[in-house]
């Protein structure tokens, strides 16, 4: 009976632990507007339409990549290629981002890396035979020729900067410029600093909160609106709540939602590739580099490290801005963006 009464106060204890850990223990809390704004967006019966009429599918050694043509109302001055990050579908290149370029005369193309969005997922996928960045830099030259387009100015952010790079360094033939923005020369650089510990911590609560618990739209809406506020900066903008909540509820109904192995898979590719520190003074095309002083992902000490490497490389580096793309540097993005193709 002791025994029982004992293991009970065990189970109860341990029950405690985790609520003070999930809601009662210091980290990422969502703004107080969140549950509104996730209740209108559930309720709506037209969410705003994120992928146009002009898309198809490229194929690298067996594999689907979908992608978008945007076309510019004139003749294209040339093509841009849009490469986006770790787990994330094409559609987080917002209208506030490509617009401009787009108005600047150039057509834009972003595509799904493999293993999200309507790309494959790989569902044969492990450890062992897990792909790498050259394979994913091998799915954006498919993309160009599926497209019809020789060479193109690559535009790469996170983990979509790592694989812009390596397109610059292995198909330099292609690529007519290269932007890399939030990204590294190798995310284990030494005496470099990784993501904190606190940042760590904070991501598992969220994904405990509202992944755990249920599956359903809303769960996925609050966790994706969580990560956005996890990756801010410390400048004097707040991320949009509707605009992250409408592109998941879009990415979930209209598309085929969030791959829960994606991740894993992008994580892999990251670590099996290694670092491209030796390989960055091959890169000989005009290229820019974007990074935000205050960005908890890859912090800005990768910045620094991995700039001089590449030759004549320009900087923007931006106060305030975190591992995101806020509206409020979108002018000087642009404005240092089109200066690097126009080069």
């Amino acid at each position: 009976m002791l025994k029982i009464i004992l293991f009970g106060i065990l189970i109860l204890l341990v029950l405690c632990a985790i609520i003070y850990y999930l809601f009662i223990s210091t980290g990422i809390k969502l703004p107080k507007e969140t549950d509104a704004i996730v209740n209108e967006v559930l309720q709506s019966k037209n969410l705003p339409k994120l992928v146009g009429n002009d898309t198809g599918f490229a194929e690298n050694d067996g594999v689907k990549i979908w992608y978008e043509k945007m076309t510019p109302s004139n003749s294209p001055k040339g093509t841009i290629l849009l490469v986006m990050g770790y787990n994330s579908t094409a559609l987080v290149w917002s209208p506030n981002f490509t617009q401009p370029l787009l108005d600047a005369g150039y057509q834009i193309i972003r595509y799904d890396n493999r293993g999200v969005g309507e790309s494959d997922w790989m569902p044969n996928w492990t450890k062992k035979n897990r792909y790498t960045l050259e394979d994913m830099a091998k799915d954006g030259m498919a993309v160009l020729a599926a497209a019809g387009v020789k060479k193109a100015h690559i535009i790469g952010a996170s983990m979509g900067g790592m694989i812009a790079q390596r397109m610059a360094i292995s198909h330099a033939e292609k690529v007519l410029s290269l932007t890399s923005i939030m990204s590294t020369g190798y995310m284990d650089a030494p005496n470099v600093p990784s993501v904190s510990s606190a940042n760590m911590r904070d991501f598992v609560r969220l994904t405990l909160r509202h992944l755990v618990p249920s599956s359903d739209e809303e769960g996925e809406l609050k966790f994706m609106i969580g990560v956005q506020q996890l990756l801010r900066g410390n400048g004097p903008y707040e991320p949009s709540i509707r605009t992250s909540a409408e592109r998941t509820l879009y990415e979930i109904r209209h598309r085929k939602g969030r791959n829960p192995k994606g991740g894993n898979q992008h994580g892999a590719a990251i670590k099996a590739s290694g670092s491209r520190l030796n390989e960055l003074s091959q890169i000989k095309v005009p290229t820019l580099i974007i990074h935000g002083k205050s960005d908890p992902l890859v912090r800005f000490e990768h910045c620094e490290k991995y700039t001089p490497l590449i030759p004549h490389a320009k900087k923007l580096f931006i106060d305030g801005m975190g591992h995101d793309l806020p509206d409020l540097y979108m002018p000087q993005i642009h404005a240092a963006i089109l200066d690097n193709v126009s080069a």
